[in-house]
């Protein structure tokens, strides 16, 4: 598991391994997944790939939903077939909810197609979300005190998975968090010695994403009809310049909201990964050598018994 923050060498890494190691690579990125947004989420290209076979990108439409539990029941099939065939599955990305639950094997509240989510979708819409919550104060208050108000998609969930099995969602997920993990990887992390290494590297990537056609890339979704509203439109590096490309907002202003909100958000991935006691993190100088790096993280694999 090669884990760590946006523009911290995720990618080289994991290819290099793959080529010692006899491996493929399963994505853990929350929007990697999405056809169509290469340029905005630094998605590996197939020069990059260098024929290491690369697994849980393109698999979604722009216009759906995603979520943990559908990223586990996609890519777990994956990771098992990886290892029955004798391989070394290489998990790599810095969406950490997504890499937890798929090492921990964790199972998610159930989702049938019963009518009730949009029954409880009309009810909202008719009654109001004040409504919506203290029907969920009445019936798991852990969940109601941790939820907002604004946040109608987890208020709703959480009735939901209470009505289909008479089990709040907070006794589902203590649960699942007692089991033990389903796999035991070696964790890699990667960051930087200087974290103004690491920022500045993320400011870079995002002058580089516009040469490269981001925003044609963002004005391609629009015109295919893709509203603002849905999660992929929501992703860092997208939003900031909708209101550009249709309102036409300034651009610089644009970008240095990107550059902004990428190092807020690699420093929110450094604090997930943190608490993980269980990572070996590889601390690196800008730039960083891609020899060592792969030095130092195959010292912690046990079973590589060859050399560079």
């Amino acid at each position: 598991m090669i884990a760590g923050p946006t523009a911290s060498g995720k990618t080289a890494l994991s290819v290099a391994l793959g080529k010692l190691l006899d491996g493929e690579v399963i994505s853990a990125d929350s929007m990697q997944l999405y056809r169509g947004m290469d340029v905005g989420t630094a998605k590996v290209t197939a020069a990059e790939m260098d024929g290491i076979p690369h697994h849980m990108l393109d698999v979604a439409e722009p216009e759906e939903g995603f979520s943990a539990a559908r990223y586990v029941e996609m890519a777990d099939p994956i990771l098992r077939d990886i290892l029955a065939r004798g391989k070394t599955a290489i998990v790599a990305g810095g969406t950490g909810l997504y890499v937890d639950a798929l090492i921990q094997g964790r199972t998610f509240a159930p989702c049938p197609a019963t009518g009730k989510r949009e029954a409880l979708e009309q009810e909202a819409e008719e009654r109001g979300m004040d409504y919506m919550l203290k029907q969920l104060w009445a019936v798991d208050p852990d969940s109601a005190a941790r939820l907002h108000l604004s946040d109608r998609k987890r208020i709703l969930r959480a009735l939901e998975v209470y009505q289909e099995t008479g089990k709040t969602i907070t006794a589902h997920n203590l649960e699942t968090q007692t089991l033990p993990d389903r796999y035991r990887p070696v964790w890699i992390g990667l960051d930087f010695k200087d974290r103004q290494d690491l920022y500045a590297r993320i400011d870079r990537r995002v002058d580089n994403m516009l040469a490269q056609g981001l925003l044609q890339e963002i004005q391609s979704l629009v015109d295919r009809g893709l509203s603002s509203d849905c999660t992929a439109m929501q992703a860092i590096g997208y939003k900031e310049f909708l209101p550009m490309l249709t309102e036409g907002a300034d651009l610089s202003e644009a970008v240095e909201l990107v550059k902004r909100g990428s190092r807020r958000y690699a420093k929110r991935q450094l604090t997930w990964f943190r608490r993980n006691p269980r990572i070996h993190w590889i601390l690196q100088s800008d730039p960083p050598d891609l020899k060592t790096v792969v030095r130092e993280a195959l010292s912690h694999i046990p079973f590589f018994d060859g050399s560079l």
